[in-house]
């Protein structure tokens, strides 16, 4: 930190000290009373003792304190994905969210709350007009010093003295800086002053997109299991591989007590008391996501800068349906007094609008300082791809391609060629009108999330995709849509971010996003087939290779499904793995979510439904990245939005070995 010197004003500094100390808002008292101005004070200017503060809680989407502070230390010196395995370790594999998820400024239908009380004290969300900072005083320190400390940001001083060993803490305004002065008196020695600058950078960021985007795959709190079975009906009755009679069990919710055989219908709002929990249910929006945890990096890794983080990106959102316009939701949510199921969710775009709008209202000077952006897998409709690949029976198969759910390569490409590029450009116009330079939208692109093995594509075969009867990775389907991925879907990807390759942009110079895609490297030995002897217990134990994870006896598996004979319930999302892309079992164990947003043609009918079976398993986000692999993004994408906000590097961040596992898993 630069130092620097003011001259020692000592009459005015007397003038005022007896009128401030009564005239004080609450906000911006501080703890302990005045002493005396010094007769004389001695300018320090060897370096000796500095002034250093930080400001607290300066991720702003956390209401309290604590959270921000479990972050920082986590990240204190590593990388947000060795945080983040840390964090998976400290929790036992019950993830750091799932507390924090009830202690945000925005609620779980997803509205700002306006204003919200942070650490006891009501803020403007989106315009705040002063952060907390804590001031010390660093450096060669005379024991049992006294601080005499001023702080004045043009209104007049605010003066506190207390031990120069304590921190002093008070609330700094937004827009005008404050000149902290601290004169130091030890025994006879005459005073010695130091000053500094105080100026926070509060910067404005907001997340869009799709589920990449919105961190699908990993709820905040993730679903509780049960070890007792729980019904699906087969498709038109027919028995596939671990089904019989046309019924299969699984694992069951845990606390649900209703019908769990098939011939046992019960409500859908009683099963949906016991889902997972999401910051945004209908969006599957989740603080695991790369967007939260760059933007909560950049807090952490900087202590004089605040971060207001509005994140809007929703699970399967193409840029027409889901930016633009709205889209349907992914599930319903629960409250106090029941569920709530909203009919739609607003185009993103116009979401952003309004925000900015408002801050701009309130603070003409406010406005966007970054959009974190990830879109396109949709409008290319991947998921029916995944489909494609992982949906083996022929009569499912028949079933799902007549609904329009299994997709081709061909009309990916058709899309890829004609459609993404179309929308894209709208896309481009419409954020231009929103940040002051294209530079400011950082595009993280996708990971291949096929390959494992430097890079080899995953083998196939029912390996994490057993959950289901019918699921299988053909291996040549999966060989194809992986080549399709790195040939085609992702360099046309960069391209249309950076006006390259032909994409045609009004001023390519000026139209170029930043483009973030250092972390396809280290997803290439990561894919949803990775294993490892350091993979939890409970994975290695239960989660058959061979696709015979659960049992196929109906009679044995309504209260013992997992054919390792352990309880479904052992199993924990966020322990570390060498897969950080959600396989099939992966998205089952976690969200095993039962989405409202669904077609007609595909919506189950009730809880023991065929369609149900399938959807369960992979619309709670099989083939998304884990924690783990939001964090390796976020790892990416950070030094990427430091250089656009022009913020110094921060410190340097290392990669160290896992500790040896303090957990079985269980």
């Amino acid at each position: 930190m630069v130092i620097t010197m003011s001259p020692f004003r000592p009459l005015a500094l007397l003038a005022l000290l007896a009128t401030v100390l009564g005239a004080l808002p609450a906000s911006a008292q501080t703890q302990l009373a005045p002493a005396a101005a010094p007769a004389v004070a001695v300018p320090v200017t060897d370096g000796s003792m500095q002034i250093v503060w930080e400001v607290r809680n300066r991720f702003r989407l956390f209401r309290e304190e604590r959270d921000f502070r479990e972050q920082a230390e986590a990240l204190n010196g590593l990388t947000v994905l060795a945080s983040e395995q840390a964090l998976g370790l400290q929790s036992e594999g019950r993830g750091w969210a799932r507390n924090v998820v009830n202690r945000l400024c925005i609620d779980l239908g997803g509205r700002v709350n306006e204003p919200c009380t942070r650490d006891g004290v009501k803020e403007s969300y989106l315009t705040p007009t002063e952060h907390p900072v804590t001031v010390r005083l660093a450096g060669a320190i005379p024991v049992g010093a006294i601080c005499a400390w001023t702080f004045d940001d043009g209104d007049g001083p605010r003066p506190a003295t207390q031990d120069c060993a304590e921190p002093i803490n008070f609330r700094a305004r937004y827009g005008k800086p404050t000149v902290a002065t601290v004169d130091v008196t030890s025994g006879a020695d005459a005073p010695l002053r130091v000053s500094t600058e105080i100026a926070v950078q509060d910067f404005f960021i907001a997340g869009l997109g799709d589920s990449i985007a919105s961190g699908e795959g990993n709820p905040d709190r993730p679903v509780a299991l049960s070890d007792d079975g729980f019904c699906y009906r087969s498709y038109l009755g027919i028995s596939n591989v671990g089904a019989s009679a046309g019924q299969f069990y699984r694992p069951s919710r845990a606390g649900f007590k209703g019908g769990r055989a098939c011939e046992a219908p019960d409500t859908l709002a009683n099963w949906q008391r016991y889902s997972a929990t999401w910051f945004n249910a209908a969006c599957h929006r989740s603080l695991y996501s790369y967007q939260a945890r760059t933007a909560l990096a950049l807090a952490a890794r900087h202590p004089h800068i605040a971060v207001t983080y509005l994140p809007l990106a929703c699970t399967g959102a193409t840029i027409p349906d889901g930016l633009f316009g709205s889209q349907r939701p992914r599930e319903c949510f629960r409250t106090k007094s029941g569920t709530n199921c909203p009919s739609s969710v607003n185009g993103q775009i116009a979401e952003l609008r309004e925000a900015v709008a408002a801050a701009k209202k309130r603070q003409p000077q406010r406005g966007l300082d970054l959009v974190l952006l990830s879109v396109g897998a949709n409008d290319i409709n991947f998921s029916g791809l995944v489909a494609d690949v992982i949906v083996d029976s022929p009569t499912e198969r028949g079933i799902f391609r007549r609904s329009g759910v299994i997709g081709s390569i061909d009309e990916s490409r058709s899309a890829l060629q004609r459609q993404l590029p179309q929308n894209f450009a709208k896309l481009r116009e419409a954020l231009k009108g929103l940040v002051d330079d294209m530079s400011r939208v950082v595009y993280v692109t996708y990971a291949n999330p096929a390959l494992a093995n430097r890079g080899v594509p995953c083998p196939g075969g029912p390996g994490g995709f057993d959950v289901h009867p019918s699921f299988s990775a053909d291996p040549n389907r999966l060989a194809a849509v992986a080549s399709f991925v790195d040939n085609e879907f992702l360099p046309r990807l960069k391209d249309l971010a950076q006006c390259t390759g032909g994409v045609l942009c009004r001023n390519p110079a000026a139209d170029a996003m930043t483009f973030v895609d250092a972390h396809q490297r280290t997803f290439a030995n990561h894919g949803f087939c990775a294993r490892a002897a350091t993979d939890p217990e409970f994975d290695r134990a239960c989660f058959s290779p061979r696709g015979d994870s659960f049992t196929a006896d109906i009679v044995a598996a309504a209260s013992s499904p997992m054919a390792c004979g352990a309880g479904a319930s052992n199993y924990r999302a966020y322990l570390p793995r060498a897969r950080w892309i959600r396989d099939a079992n992966d998205s089952y164990f976690a969200a095993m979510t039962f989405p409202q947003g669904l077609p007609a043609a595909i919506q189950p009918a009730d809880i023991h439904d065929a369609t149900w079976g399938v959807v369960s398993a992979v619309y709670g986000g099989a083939i998304h990245p884990s924690a783990e692999g939001h964090a390796a993004m976020a790892d990416a994408a950070v030094p990427a939005a430091e250089a656009v906000l022009s913020l110094q590097s921060g410190p340097d961040v290392t990669s160290q070995p896992l500790p040896p596992p303090g957990t079985t898993g269980r």
